[in-house]
């Protein structure tokens, strides 16, 4: 997944927000995990584009209260003329493939439950949005036995839609952007490295979003592609 490179400054504020944590919640220079219940279980929801009628399905499935949706559009055949052609990404079909799955006709749900990483802590934070950019994260650490194999990393730069919007029944976190990285936990780490694997990127906004929806949400996965854990950033109420 590549992404044009974003100006100097986005990266260089990014970097600046997210590599350490400011203590208290004091002005939303970032958003985090911090201090959040830890989702045991992912559910994954896919639309065709095509598909006009599936954003408004009453039996759209919703995660249990310890658990956290995503919303993937999917491109479809009819190109720009699809009705949800507008928020459709190619970065779902990668995701898609990872799963073994192929483009949905119409909807596809898959359900992951968190194993849990032994030893280690999830963590993903966001900084504020600078020229269509917006600076995000994601950290284990630390590397303790139980992640000692190769892991992938996702991170996906999500827009929260409140129930009702474009008269969905349920609450959605639409992904408009993704991250995806392998992390090898057998190589020896460097001092350097501190014992953990981190992330960070300055990932472009689509033109269409509302900044003050977006969050990310982060998960890892182990080499047989099950689910070890997830997190999710929140801001603080100003």
């Amino acid at each position: 997944m590549t992404h044009p490179s974003p100006p100097l400054f986005a990266q260089l504020l990014a970097a600046a927000a997210l590599l350490a944590p400011l203590a208290g919640a004091q002005a939303q220079s970032f958003c985090a995990s911090d201090g959040q219940p830890r989702p045991v279980q992912l559910i994954e929801r896919f639309i065709n584009a095509d598909c006009s009628s599936c954003w408004a399905d009453p039996a759209t499935p919703s995660p249990g209260a310890k658990g956290i949706a995503l919303d993937w559009v999917t491109p479809g055949s009819l190109g720009d003329d699809a009705p949800l052609s507008a928020v459709a990404r190619r970065d779902s079909l990668i995701r898609l493939e990872a799963l073994n799955e192929g483009v949905p006709a119409e909807t596809r749900t898959a359900v992951h439950t968190a194993k849990g990483i032994k030893g280690a802590t999830l963590r993903v934070a966001h900084g504020l949005p600078v020229s269509d950019y917006l600076g995000a994260s994601i950290e284990l650490k630390p590397i303790s036995a139980a992640a000692r194999q190769t892991l992938t990393a996702w991170l996906a730069l999500v827009e929260t839609l409140p129930a009702g919007t474009e008269d969905s029944p349920v609450e959605r976190n639409l992904v408009r952007n993704v991250l995806s990285r392998i992390w090898d936990g057998r190589k020896q780490l460097s001092k350097d490295e501190q014992n953990r694997f981190f992330e960070t990127r300055s990932m472009n906004i689509p033109p269409a979003a509302h900044p003050d929806r977006l969050r990310v949400i982060g998960w890892v996965e182990d080499e047989k592609g099950e689910l070890l854990a997830a997190a999710q950033s929140r801001c603080a109420a100003p």
